[in-house]
């Protein structure tokens, strides 16, 4: 239970293990303990979390998310025990890659498995307290059928569970036999009016602007999901609640941002406008959680729009940059089109490399830092495709950015597909992390010297992070080194 000092781009370095410093450094970089109240309820908490809360209580049930740490008075009378994770068992994009690379477990999987490995968490289980798992990762519990037994899973309510999680705590309440695993689906999609407004304040304050995205990239899970947006009453609620408890900075978060209101494909200037009036009223600083790349560039050369918003972000002075993950995927013209036709609407796929490359400049004109994933290993690449990622890469030398580059994971249309390991690392995917890897230290010094954990409450922060990247860049050395005599060799 964290928010990564406030730094929601900081949680990346919880989903690897501890390199170069002792665990317990690298856990309080990376995800320091939430304060909680005299009984264990944390100050923020996961949204997802937040809207299963609100929901349940709604209903008339008594629920509450407790920090991990404090569960044992709690679970004395408890009739169920609910889990959400982000990552159960590092089998994410994050997670995976750095285990694969490092081979060492993550501490977001040690994090999950002390926590169910708690004696009163065992206790409570022999007692007959219900065990639920949930959230964005219950996908990763079907890949690991010896957990549900060995945790005594009783139900995984996989997709968004609004319209399921009332009827799913009457049955415990009714000691009625639990469905092992729950897919929402059809009719039991929330609508709006299903979506409860939160009523604790959200890690990093982050709020939800709309559900589902219509790109239909085949890699993503969202993609499945109908399109709803929130009214902008519904959104500043939420903000309120974010407020109230002390929340000043936060993250609008939407599988696109730009998407908010759109027409299709296609984003409107008037309600991102609104949008972004309001939400700067209430929060001296915002972030975006994603933006497609070609929202970017449309957005801005039909409407000035990027120009626009950065007006209102930025009015004040309250902040100087914008942070947002942004999804490269690959730079291969030819896998753009196969597995993301629209990644690239209204410009053609053939196009790709070309709208990365123009949304990356027009993001580095007006001071938004990106955090650009990609996706190494995808079931059609080919060593051409891998090629033309490095390209890319030089390409976006002169933008300001860091680039992730992640391992292959089956989701989606492509949830039946094998993974991709390190073992399958050909020599261009290893050229691919070098070239990566000298882009990003050379842009995170960048960005810590002028944009990122200004202040002196963020000085040890600081300190730590430029003496991770001294280290890197050492061992990255000596890696090339290695890499170089074996190659003569």
């Amino acid at each position: 239970m964290t928010n990564h000092h406030g730094k929601e781009f900081l949680g990346f370095l919880g989903t690897g293990p501890a390199v170069g410093v002792p665990e317990s450094a690298w856990k309080w970089l990376a995800c320091p303990k939430m304060k909680t109240d005299d009984i264990g309820r944390p100050w923020e908490a996961p949204y997802g979390m937040r809207k299963v809360e609100a929901k349940l209580i709604d209903e008339g049930f008594k629920a509450a998310i407790i920090d991990p740490d404090h569960l044992a008075p709690h679970l004395k009378n408890a009739k169920a025990l609910m889990f959400s994770h982000h990552d159960y068992f590092a089998f994410g994009p994050p997670s995976s890659t750095w285990w694969g690379i490092t081979k060492q477990e993550p501490v977001n999987y040690k994090s999950f498995q002390e926590l169910i490995n708690k004696p009163e968490v065992q206790e409570a289980k022999k007692r007959g307290v219900k065990m639920i798992a949930g959230g964005p990762s219950v996908w990763q519990w079907l890949w690991r059928e010896d957990m549900i037994e060995k945790v005594g899973i009783d139900t995984l309510v996989d997709g968004e569970a609004e319209r399921v999680i009332g009827k799913l705590a009457q049955m415990i309440l009714d000691n009625e036999d639990l469905p092992r695993y729950m897919y929402v689906s059809g009719e039991d999609v929330p609508g709006i009016e299903d979506i409860p407004d939160i009523k604790g304040a959200s890690v990093n304050g982050l709020i939800e602007i709309m559900r589902g995205c219509a790109r239909s990239c085949r890699f993503c899970s969202v993609t499945l999901r109908p399109t709803r947006y929130y009214p902008l009453e519904k959104i500043e609620r939420e903000l309120q609640v974010n407020v109230r408890a002390g929340v000043r900075h936060g993250v609008i978060h939407s599988d696109d941002v730009l998407f908010y209101g759109a027409v299709g494909i296609l984003p409107r200037p008037e309600p991102l406008i609104k949008l972004h009036k309001m939400v700067k009223k209430y929060y001296k600083t915002i972030a975006w959680s994603h933006a497609s790349l070609a929202a970017i560039r449309f957005s801005e050369e039909k409407y000035g729009l990027i120009s626009k918003l950065s007006e209102i972000i930025y009015e004040n002075g309250s902040q100087n940059y914008l942070g947002v993950e942004v999804g490269i995927e690959t730079g291969s013209p030819r896998l753009a089109k196969e597995i993301m036709p629209a990644k690239s609407a209204p410009y053609k796929p053939e196009s790709y490399p070309e709208t990365v490359a123009e949304a990356f400049k027009i993001m580095h004109e007006h001071n938004i830092i990106p955090a650009g994933t990609m996706i190494v290993g995808l079931p059609e690449e080919k060593e051409d495709d891998v090629i033309r990622t490095i390209e890319l890469v030089d390409n976006l030398k002169p933008f300001r950015s860091i680039l992730v580059p992640m391992f292959f994971v089956p989701m989606g249309y492509f949830k039946n597909k094998d993974w991709f390991t390190r073992i399958q690392l050909s020599p261009s995917h290893i050229e691919l992390y070098k070239r990566v890897f000298w882009h990003d230290v050379y842009w995170a010094e960048n960005i810590l010297n002028s944009f990122y954990m200004k202040g002196p409450v963020y000085f040890p922060v600081r300190m730590v992070l430029k003496l991770f990247l001294r280290v890197a860049k050492r061992r990255m050395k000596q890696v090339e080194a290695w890499l170089e005599s074996q190659m003569k060799a």
